[in-house]
């Protein structure tokens, strides 16, 4: 190959026309590999030293690798403001959530404690915290209460009517949230220990939006009963959220106003400060904890005005002090939530996934999304031991921890000290808190989700596939609750990869004049078809699903109906050997009749005349060997002679020049058979009327091959050959190739010289064979 300079704008290159032959020469194309053999990567993994010892552990206990180089000057002052700042926002935050799980909201200060000093020691991100999240607590209350509702617990009160054992009713619940905990927890690990962290990778952005923002509808509409103060029915099953939000409606004029009133309150200055926390976030220091001065303002208010028991304000109640042991989550109880086991893990892993991607993009380290799964499983299924409900990291406390100097891990750690000291010390203090109060937290953190509404136009412009999996995925969430919904959300949204990769673009690609591309002819005005020559291409890898449709759309592209080429083609076969045998028999006849007049005239029993009546008119040569006497032999060699001359019809026999014709001309019906042969065949239309002699098939868009690719690919060569078309393809990536001889695709009748690097190099070869090589300039100019 030969490369010269021109100018910036102009660049040539000298090389010969490259099949896939020639590739593997020019290339030196090797068969080595570049991979020990099995044998010795086998022994490689079973080789035991202290530095191989020391990465394994390393890698599935992280926090061993990091700590040690734990930097005090560059990090500590960062990390304790940080962990101070997220540790109170975990206390509103986790109470608050814990109603969602319907939960008591010790439970939720449970949940802010184990988890997180669990991802210290196993997580990989620096910067996300842990703990607990409004959709995953929605996901888990909507199994609580399926399973453990208030009608299973009533018991006859003092006055004859029937009231709820509450407490039976929480420590069942708080059994159901335990062992969904830890189930959620085993696939976690499952999932991580074999290396199956892709998994997220199918649940795309927009259906992760989707669904979270359907999930932040669910959150919303379950914190009105305490934002009313009313107790509107329980409903299950698909329109459940439909129902509760009618049921309240019909109970808005049984209202408690002291408790409306409470909530509006402390709404409006949660959206006050938080929004003047936005606008001044780059002066201020820290972010003002307006949720932590809230819950303590309302629950001092509320406990000396004594609003309890003067306007019967819903409270929090007793909040134990101290820890509890650890106990077995009950294990009877996984046959009932192993579904909904599965969708807490997936949904918490993804949402976990993409924040610590995100931070670790930003400040330049990796993730380990195996290792993430390790890490969120056993955070979950230690946790489920200490009564904690499942986790993941939340958006708003990660941006603070991020945003307020948080440099490692160390930051949870002290947001987790926090905590500890509230559940040991303080947390009693806050039992005369409003529900009300905290569901108005709720409220105000999910802004974020309900901003995800902006989705919709940004997708309407750019990806209106990616739009209907939003919307499907926020309609079904809405309609059939959070499993049913992620579940018809994953289908929709693999459906819409199927039908992508089913219906694709296919195009019939066109020579730019002066350059080596080739371009569809519908979306480019100077792209202009090759006279003879059918480029073929198609927008995404050929497979079992499409393969069909690729034909189809070959055949629609290209103007060739192969199916009505080779029925019309089966029918002049047909007709031909008709009339060959027709000619054979007459040829047989002929000669028994012409055998017969010699024998006749060799025992002189046959006069001239009876020969002139039997056989017509005798021609000179005959005539005068009768007239002469000459030799019988003498007379049967000449007859034989004058019928091979002229009485075979030579239109209906195939030979080796008729053949060689066709494959020059590509056209069957355009000279290769003459006149008579072609008289009556104008209405079939045959293969070739539009002048085409090759097609070559651009398959660099495939990036495999499957069984139903390979025989789709052979029928092509063979059904096209048959109609005298030559059939090439160009630009196969090595891998394509390998699985193609693999497969056991090249052959004779498919040499690999009808395989090019580009489609370039098809052309020029087609050109040449056919003796037009000035039609295409090599230059190129861009």
């Amino acid at each position: 190959m030969e490369e010269r300079d021109y100018p910036s704008r102009d660049y040539f290159v000298q090389r010969e026309v490259l099949d896939e032959f020639r590739l593997d020469e020019v290339a030196q194309k090797g068969t080595w590999s570049t991979k020990p053999p099995f044998g010795e990567r086998v022994k490689e993994s079973l080789r035991c030293s202290v530095p191989r010892l020391k990465h394994t552990v390393q890698s599935w206990v992280p926090v061993l690798g990091w700590l040690p180089h734990y930097s005090i000057r560059e990090n500590a002052i960062g990390d304790l403001i940080s962990g101070c700042s997220v540790g109170i926002m975990h206390l509103p935050q986790g109470m608050a959530y814990a109603l969602l799980a319907s939960l008591r909201p010790v439970f939720g200060l449970y949940t802010s404690l184990y988890p997180v000093l669990i991802y210290f020691i196993f997580g990989t991100s620096r910067h996300i915290s842990i703990g607990t999240f409004a959709v995953i607590s929605i996901m888990i209350g909507s199994v609580t209460e399926r399973i453990a509702p208030d009608s299973n617990f009533i018991v006859n009160g003092t006055n004859g009517t029937d009231i709820v054992d509450i407490d039976d009713r929480d420590a069942f619940r708080v059994q159901i949230a335990c062992s969904l905990t830890v189930l959620a927890g085993i696939f976690q690990i499952l999932l991580g220990v074999v290396r199956f962290g892709f998994v997220v990778t199918y649940l795309s952005e927009p259906l992760v939006r989707g669904y979270t923002t359907g999930s932040a509808c669910h959150v919303c509409v379950s914190q009105l009963k305490y934002l009313f103060g009313v107790t509107p029915l329980r409903f299950t099953g698909p329109l459940s959220l439909i129902y509760t939000l009618v049921d309240i409606c019909r109970l808005l004029p049984q209202t408690k106003v002291p408790e409306l009133v409470v909530s509006l309150v402390a709404l409006s200055v949660l959206i006050v400060v938080k929004e003047l926390n936005a606008c001044y976030r780059q002066k201020l220091p820290l972010p003002i904890p307006i949720e932590l001065i809230v819950i303590i303002a309302a629950t001092i208010i509320t406990h000396y005005c004594g609003l309890t028991s003067k306007y019967s304000i819903d409270v929090v109640g007793e909040i134990p002090s101290g820890l509890k042991a650890p106990r077995a989550p009950d294990t009877t109880l996984f046959s009932q939530v192993i579904g909904d086991a599965f969708a807490v893990a997936i949904v918490g892993y993804a949402i976990n996934i993409s924040l610590g991607k995100t931070f670790a993009l930003k400040h330049g380290y990796k993730v380990d999304s195996n290792q993430e799964l390790v890490a969120l499983g056993l955070s979950n299924t230690v946790g489920g031991f200490f009564q904690c409900y499942s986790v993941t990291s939340s958006l708003s406390r990660s941006l603070v921890q991020e945003s307020t100097g948080g440099k490692t891990q160390v930051a949870g750690v002290i947001s987790s000290v926090i905590v500890l000291i509230t559940v040991l010390k303080i947390g009693a203090l806050f039992e005369d808190l409003p529900k009300a109060v905290l569901s108005t937290i709720v409220f105000v953190n999910l802004k974020g989700m309900f901003k995800q509404f902006m989705d919709i136009p940004e997708l309407w412009r750019t990806n209106k596939v990616d739009l209907l999996v939003w919307l499907v995925t926020f309609t079904s969430t809405i309609l059939l609750n959070l499993d049913l919904g992620l579940a018809v959300s994953i289908g929709f949204s693999m459906l819409t990869f199927i039908f992508r990769t089913q219906l694709p673009r296919y195009a019939i690609l066109g020579h730019v004049s002066g350059t080596d591309l080739y371009l569809d002819t519908e979306s480019y005005r100077e792209a202009k078809e090759i006279p003879g020559i059918k480029i073929f291409r198609s927008s995404t890898t050929i497979y079992y699903t499409n393969a069909e449709m690729y034909l189809e759309a070959l055949q629609e592209k290209s103007g060739i109906e192969i199916g009505k080429l080779l029925t019309a083609k089966k029918k002049r076969d047909a007709e031909l050997k008709r009339k060959q045998e027709k000619q054979k028999k007459k040829e047989k006849k002929e000669a028994k009749k012409q055998k017969k007049a010699v024998s006749h005239l060799s025992n002189g029993t046959l006069s001239l005349k009876e020969l002139e009546m039997n056989e017509g008119k005798v021609s000179p040569g005959l005539s005068g060997q009768i007239q002469g006497n000459g030799p019988a032999l003498s007379l049967t060699e000449t007859s034989t002679n004058s019928l091979s001359k002229g009485q075979v019809n030579w239109a209906y026999q195939h030979d080796k020049t008729m053949l060689d014709s066709d494959s020059d001309t590509g056209c069957p019906g355009d000279g290769s058979i003459n006149q008579e042969s072609r008289h009556g065949d104008d209405k079939i239309g045959w293969a070739c009327g539009s002048g085409t002699h090759s097609i070559i098939l651009d398959i660099s868009t495939t990036s495999f091959v499957d069984t139903v690719t390979v025989n789709t690919l052979k029928n092509i060569f063979r059904d096209f050959e048959e109609i005298d078309l030559d059939i090439y393809l160009a630009g196969c990536q090595a891998c394509v190739v390998e699985q193609l001889e693999t497969a056991g695709f090249f052959s004779e009748s498919i040499p690999k010289s009808r395989l090019f690097v580009t489609v370039h190099d098809a052309v020029l070869h087609i050109l040449k064979k056919r003796g037009q090589t000035d039609f295409i300039l090599v230059r190129s100019s861009i």
